[in-house]
C-alpha cells in the first residue's frame, strides 16, 4: 500500500510538471531573445540537479519492503538456509512430477491389462480378431 501511494505521488508530480511546463512554453514565442535565452539556461540547470532516483541494492529493496528479490551473489546473495530454502520447492516438484507419471503409467498399464483379460476370457471367434471393424470397436470402447 504504501508504495503504491508513493509511485501515485510521483506520477502526479510528473503530470503537474508537464502541465506547469506546457504553460511556461506558451509564452515563450513573445518573449525577447535573450529572456528566452536566460529562461533556457535555467531550465538545463534546474534539469540538470534534478532529484535523480538510484537504484538500490537487492537488500535495499528488500529492507524497504518493496520485493523480494532472490540474489546469488557473494555480497548481497542469501545465506546457506536461504538457498536450500530456495532450491527445496523446485525438488518437490520434479519428484511430484515424476511420481504422478509414474502413476499415470500404472494406471494406463491396468487398463490395458483389464481390457486384455476381458478379450481373453470371452468367448471370440478366431475371424473376429482379423476383422478391421472389431479393431475400430476395440477403440471405441478405449
Amino acid at each position: 500500500m504504501k508504495n503504491a501511494l508513493l509511485n501515485k505521488t510521483e506520477v502526479l508530480q510528473d503530470r503537474q510538471g508537464l502541465k506547469l511546463a506546457s504553460y511556461l512554453s506558451l509564452g515563450t514565442a513573445e518573449l525577447p531573445h535573450d529572456i528566452s535565452e536566460r529562461l533556457r539556461v535555467a531550465r538545463m540547470q534546474a534539469v540538470s540537479q534534478r532529484k535523480v532516483s538510484q537504484l538500490g541494492s537487492a537488500r535495499t529493496v528488500v529492507a524497504n519492503g518493496s520485493s523480494a528479490a532472490l540474489t546469488w551473489g557473494h555480497e548481497e546473495g542469501l545465506g546457506l538456509w536461504g538457498r536450500i530454502g530456495a532450491i527445496v520447492p523446485l525438488i518437490a516438484l520434479v519428484v511430484g512430477m515424476l511420481l504422478i507419471n509414474s502413476m499415470q503409467d500404472d494406471n494406463r498399464a491396468r487398463e490395458l491389462a483389464e481390457v486384455d483379460v476381458s478379450l481373453l476370457t470371452d468367448v471370440l471367434p478366431p475371424e473376429a480378431f482379423a476383422d478391421p471393424g472389431f479393431v475400430q470397436f476395440l477403440k471405441a470402447e478405449l
